[in-house]
């Protein structure tokens, strides 16, 4: 294996109290003379023995579970810490050093091998920056998405298999794939022309991203933008399994510190914060005003467009009841707000995407053939789903139609497209239909105009 580059070497939270040289290594399979075993089962266990893999290790208790049971296949296994922050949050402290040493003192309980990377410089340039620019636009962004698009399943991906000779990778998600292991580790990786759409005979028998056995902690919502080729060298080992019972592994394999550990929330990789005075650490604020939707008188002020989205309750002093953002003007700054969190305005029944991510054929051949395609949608992570028709554009968009009016759809979120269990891809919200407030007010006013036209004609009538 190659020597450590300064980049894997450990923070310094991690090295006060651990040394990552040497690094752990697993321990000697070998038998004394005279014991060899003989048959399928040794042979099975070589070759495994033989296959490299290296799991992302995040300090919590998915990804300790999942390299555990790497290790229980007879992987060699590998873990890798990625540290893509690293400034300090609200109390002073960086959480990124505790995060790696929970996931150091995973690998020494497994005996495995530790590296660090640091993606610092990507996942700024590739996700914050991101983020930052679509609140900007008065969109709503998805960076946990984006995270797994360019840092998991693209830099260390390719980190493990260039630089640590990796036969394949892992995660803690929950989801699985259409491939057996033994498959993975046939795969090939095959540098692939970029055009709009993947040739159709290009790639022969495609992966399959299908959820997780666990539907409440399903995560292919998350992963609806990696690649083909990503998905080919990915082994997800905690996919068919519920989390109560990998807590119950953790628990029985002593791994109590990542037990501990409350679930992760917030921005990936950045956690829990204050929004509002997280990200005017970084934008100027935009002051503009909260826009009654039904009289358009305004009736409060605020910040910043970015700091809302659509459905959330707005923060509006000296009023009693509730009022909740149903739209948001980025050009004037002005929000429009609705007195009820089931009002008209907040519900629309069509929307239109970018050019969709399609993760298994690019677009589904059902969709190339008819141009229209059933199947069904959620644009957050453990909402219901809801059946939807998709209709192809020429470039590779589509729009969505929904069976019925959904509450709170938003711009920059991704609509992530299902058939039964697979997990068919996604793309990004950038268009919303009319609201069912505003195709009610449409027809108010038209029938308003025909009954103003009536009494114009009866005016006009001569008498009898």
């Amino acid at each position: 294996r190659p020597s450590p580059s300064p980049a894997e070497l450990l923070p310094a939270g991690c090295r006060a109290r651990s040394h990552p040289t040497p690094l752990l290594r697993p321990r000697s399979r070998g038998r004394r003379k005279g014991r060899a075993e003989a048959g399928p089962g040794r042979a099975a266990r070589m070759l495994a023995a033989a296959r490299r893999v290296v799991c992302a290790l995040s300090g919590g208790v998915d990804s300790a579970v999942a390299a555990l049971l790497l290790r229980r296949r007879g992987y060699q296994v590998t873990g890798v810490f990625m540290k893509n922050w690293d400034t300090l949050d609200e109390q002073g402290v960086c959480s990124a050093d505790k995060d790696c040493e929970d996931a150091y003192r995973v690998c020494q309980k497994l005996d495995i091998p530790f590296h660090q990377v640091s993606y610092v410089k990507e996942y700024w340039n590739e996700v914050f920056s991101y983020l930052l620019n679509e609140y900007e636009l008065g969109r709503t962004p998805n960076p946990d998405i984006m995270c797994n698009k360019h840092i998991k399943f693209n830099y260390f991906l390719h980190y493990a298999l260039d630089n640590l000779g990796a036969d394949a990778v892992a995660t803690g998600h929950y989801a699985r794939t259409s491939l057996e292991d033994e498959e993975i580790f046939q795969q090939k990786h095959i540098k692939r022309p970029q055009g709009l759409f993947r040739n159709r005979f290009e790639v022969r028998n495609a992966v399959k991203l299908l959820k997780g056995a666990d539907h409440l902690k399903d995560q292919t919502f998350f992963l609806s933008q990696i690649s083909q080729d990503s998905l080919r060298r990915t082994i997800f080992p905690l996919g068919g399994l519920t989390k109560d019972f990998v807590k119950k592994i953790a628990a029985e394999h002593g791994f109590h510190h990542v037990l501990k550990r409350k679930e992760s929330m917030g921005i990936c990789f950045i956690g829990e914060r204050n929004f509002e005075n997280f990200i005017l650490e970084y934008l100027e604020p935009r002051p503009g005003n909260f826009v009654s939707i039904e009289d358009n008188k305004v009736i409060g002020t605020h910040k910043g467009c970015f700091l809302y989205t659509i459905g959330q309750r707005a923060k509006l002093s000296g009023l009693s009841e509730a009022w909740f953002v149903v739209e948001k003007d980025a050009t004037s700054g002005n929000i429009f707000v609705a007195p009820s969190t089931d009002h008209p305005a907040l519900y629309r029944d069509l929307l239109r995407t970018n050019r969709v991510h399609w993760i298994a054929e690019e677009p589904p051949a059902e969709l190339i053939r008819d141009k229209m395609m059933e199947c069904t949608f959620r644009f957050q992570h453990q909402m219901a789903l809801v059946p939807c028709m998709l209709t192809l554009n020429q470039d590779g968009t589509v729009w969505v139609t929904l069976v019925k009016p959904m509450r709170a759809l938003t711009l920059g979120q991704f609509a992530v497209f299902y058939k039964g269990d697979e997990c068919l891809g996604s793309g990004k919200i950038m268009r919303l239909g009319p609201s069912v407030y505003t195709l009610q007010q449409g027809k108010s006013r038209e029938q308003d105009s025909r009954h103003v036209l009536a009494e114009e004609i009866k005016k006009l009538e001569p008498a009898t």
